[in-house]
């Protein structure tokens, strides 16, 4: 596929977006790559044309987004993790108006940076995006909630739900392990497990079981693990893993074939891709992950929109 550019240097407007709550970096260390990264756009744009936000709050995102829909402006850059990229693109998807869109990965998780081979050196990085690449990037729905990585419900993202921030924040990653491990000992120490889940693909008719699902739109789960060799956030499918065994070992299996990259070799995972997704739970408000953060719950609509968003990348 030829690639397509951008002159950046005729943009007239550019906001700098960076979430000071992301990642587990000391404040300090990833304000100087954030103000580096500020001074290079002004250099480049023009000191009058570029704007930095910092977010405090989750409720500021609306209002920058507002903002930046108000205005037309022409790029967005947002440093932060996949949680504040997937919350801002969702704002601004939904205000009709989504501007060039870039990304420096400075949060907990950054799977759409990883994806996209973003550095998180403020001059390597600068000197890619500069180039005004432009790579088009499908935007997932659950429920009509955005997500750009993956989606999913059931062990993993119960997990999720009861991760909080002040553990994200101090425990980064730890955090889901700590999380995870306290959840197999509650729901599998002693019994099967509990929840159940019906899945249908693209209005088939026939519906399947499963005990957890992972959608991925990127190759990439759980910060480093390729699950979907065939994934992109370029590409207008999803990518999808039902499992369907219920029991402790049956996890700890699936734990083992997600860490080796190798779901294929398990037969009672089933991988397959779709355009549209429904799944039904046998337990009301079941919690759902997108992109790393329980957003909605069963059950669920998933599917993909008509026409990507552009990123420079």
């Amino acid at each position: 596929m030829p690639l397509n550019y951008v002159d950046v240097t005729k943009f007239k407007k550019v906001m700098l977006v960076y979430n000071s709550n992301s990642g587990k970096q000391l404040f300090a260390s990833m304000m100087s790559k954030v103000n580096e990264i500020f001074k290079q756009l002004k250099m480049l744009i023009g000191y009058k044309n570029v704007e930095m936000f910092t977010i405090h709050y989750f409720s500021q995102v609306d209002e920058i987004a507002e903002k930046a829909a108000l205005e037309q402006v022409d790029w967005v850059v947002i440093a932060g993790g996949d949680g504040t990229i997937r919350a801002l693109i969702e704002k601004l998807a939904n205000k009709k108006y989504v501007p060039y869109i870039s990304v420096f990965p400075a949060g907990t998780v950054n799977l759409v940076a990883k994806e996209l081979l973003l550095s998180s050196d403020p001059g390597k990085w600068f000197k890619r995006v500069s180039k005004g690449i432009e790579v088009p990037v499908y935007l997932g729905r659950t429920n009509g909630h955005v997500f750009l990585t993956v989606t999913g419900i059931g062990f993993d993202s119960l997990v999720v739900d009861n991760v909080t921030e002040k553990e994200k924040k101090l425990l980064n990653k730890l955090a889901y392990v700590w999380q995870g491990t306290e959840l197999m000992r509650k729901e599998l120490l002693f019994s099967n497990w509990r929840y159940h889940f019906q899945v249908r693909f693209d209005d088939e008719q026939v519906w399947h079981g499963a005990s957890s699902v992972i959608v991925g739109k990127s190759r990439y789960y759980a910060g480093r693990y390729n699950l979907f060799s065939n994934a992109s956030l370029s590409s207008p499918l999803l990518h999808v893993a039902l499992f369907t065994g219920d029991k402790r070992s049956d996890f700890m299996r699936y734990a083992a074939c997600i860490a080796m990259e190798a779901l294929h070799i398990d037969d009672s995972i089933m991988i397959r891709t779709a355009k549209k997704m429904e799944i039904r739970c046998n337990e009301e408000d079941f919690a759902a992950e997108l992109d790393g953060d329980a957003i909605t719950t069963a059950p669920l609509m998933i599917e993909l929109e008509d026409e990507p968003v552009k990123f420079l990348a």
